[in-house]
């Protein structure tokens, strides 16, 4: 055999061979996909980076815009002075900008995300019950690109308040929609926990790594970097979304189960009760984060680095509230509001003792007891209001989880303008001690969910025509397209009356029912 006609075909060989091994590695990697286990845990992943995105760009600006604000300020100022005065000097002087209007400028830029947060969460609750999870989070992820990329470019305040308005429209989507397909698909209490668990452990670490990988990227690499990485990664997740979750069909999207509307789950006494108490927990942390570094200059004269990472030692803390919530509620479901109660007295005592600290490594302490306390709160009643939704209404998640949203926005949209005007006019002290107060006089009000987990959904037309029993939104999407399907198979009794619907409606009347025992 000639060799050199021998060599091109054992080439062609092997390359055919591997060519054949991808194909079947993708085969597997596509069965392995469809597998409903696999991507469940896919679906938790892509929601957990989705809500470390969100919280890590509400984050990572406080390093950043401040002293970026203020540079604009000082260039402005010179602009202006070079143009009044432009025989003055050969070298101008800035003019220092007021520092009472640069707090103002940066408490509406902080708040701007959780006011329009606030706003936008009923309509995307319902819109979420309406078309799914999927779309809103994919609407969601897209809004927050747009917004990250604005931040990195963004020259002026007006520009950075477009974005940061921009943000809290995506987080609306986002953040009400990941939590709910979590909820949605997670039906089983044990399980529903320890996954919104893990998503709180994501929020948290967004949250408090954020300003120390902002403040180093900005010192070494300038304001766009932070913002770019983020804006990548958010893409990222973008695409595996699309990847992973089919868009549902227009004929899918008519047989969906349609929830109550959002202002009847609110004036649902034990969902108010536990949207209080996710409002009130968070009230210390929303207060504290603008006012707690220059209350520490003041009183501690503490250095910059010790400012700027006052809330990261609170992280492991909060991961071991959420680990430890999660282990006493798959033991003692029943004691789910006892914990929530338990976290907000902690949260109460911790707030209260954060003004007798002197030093750095004292108000390590109580910030700590602090975010435990919160993750023992959230870890216990997210889960309460999936729960509370199955047994009291439709098992549809997108209005509950804008009202938990809305909880959150309350506090985070008040923290940035009202904590300073309270620490003005009354005094630091006097803050801590009242958010402290509010917490342990709220926490006997989850006395009223002790008998919730004895509540008990009714049967309904989905057990019946489910082999697998209930789970959630898309098995009640294929309980009705069977239920169509069946409509065409008549059954024509001898009075001429079609027995199959007769059984149909009888069994519609009882489906989705709010009785409980």
């Amino acid at each position: 055999m000639d060799p050199e006609t021998s060599e091109p075909r054992g080439l062609a060989k092997s390359a055919a061979v591997k060519l054949s091994e991808m194909g079947a590695k993708t085969k597997q990697l596509g069965t392995a996909m469809k597998d409903p286990h696999q991507q469940r845990r896919i679906i938790l992943v892509i929601v957990c980076v989705a809500l470390l995105l969100d919280n890590m760009l509400y984050m990572v600006i406080v390093p950043i815009i401040p002293d970026y604000l203020a540079d604009l300020e000082s260039e402005q100022s010179e602009h202006v002075h070079i143009v009044l005065h432009p025989n003055s000097t050969l070298h101008p002087t800035p003019n220092s900008p007021p520092k009472n209007n640069l707090d103002i400028q940066i408490g509406v830029l902080f708040a701007s995300k959780a006011i329009l947060q606030l706003i936008v969460n009923p309509i995307s609750g319902t819109f979420i019950d309406r078309v799914g999870y999927d779309i809103p989070l994919l609407i969601g992820l897209m809004v927050m690109f747009v917004s990250t990329c604005i931040f990195a470019f963004a020259e002026n305040y007006a520009t950075l308040f477009i974005a940061r308005s921009l943000q809290g429209l995506g987080s609306a989507f986002a953040d009400t929609s990941g939590l709910a397909m979590i909820a949605d698909k997670y039906t089983e209490e044990a399980e529903r926990s320890r996954a919104l668990g893990i998503a709180l452990a994501f929020i948290s670490f967004g949250s408090l790594v954020a300003p120390p990988f902002g403040g180093i990227l900005y010192e070494f690499a300038g304001k766009r970097v932070p913002f770019i990485v983020l804006a990548c990664i958010c893409l990222a997740d973008g695409f595996l979304l699309l990847t992973i979750i089919r868009p549902l069909t227009n004929r899918t999207r008519e047989n969906m189960p349609v929830g109550p509307p959002i202002y009847k789950l609110m004036i649902d006494p034990y969902i108010a009760v536990v949207a209080g108490a996710l409002t009130v927990c968070n009230i210390p942390l929303a207060f504290l984060e603008p006012t707690i570094a220059s209350w520490m200059e003041t009183t501690m004269h503490s250095s910059q680095w010790e400012m700027g990472l006052t809330w990261l030692p609170a992280f492991f803390p909060h991961v071991f509230g959420v680990y430890i919530t999660v282990r006493l509620a798959a033991k003692n479901p029943n004691l789910q509001w006892f914990y929530g109660a338990l976290g907000m007295v902690i949260i109460g005592a911790s707030s209260c003792t954060v003004p007798a600290c002197k030093t750095f490594g004292q108000l390590i302490a109580p910030l700590c007891g602090i975010c435990f306390g919160i993750a023992l709160v959230d870890t216990a009643l997210l889960p309460t209001l999936a729960f509370l939704v199955d047994v009291r209404h439709v098992s549809v998640y997108g209005s509950v989880y804008a009202i938990a949203d809305i909880s959150y926005s309350v506090a985070y949209a008040m923290g940035p303008i009202v904590a300073g005007q309270i620490v003005h006019n009354l005094g630091f002290v006097q803050l801590n001690l009242g958010m402290g107060l509010i917490n342990v006089l709220y926490a006997p009000a989850l006395l009223m969910l002790r008998n919730v987990c004895q509540m008990k959904p009714s049967y309904s037309e989905r057990d019946t025509l489910l082999e697998d029993g209930p789970q959630g939104l898309y098995d009640t999407i294929r309980m009705e397209e069977r239920r169509g399907k069946k409509k065409n198979c008549v059954n024509v009794d001898g009075n001429g009356v079609d027995a199959w619907s007769g059984v149909q409606r009888s069994m519609s009347e009882e489906s989705f029912g709010n009785d409980f025992t």
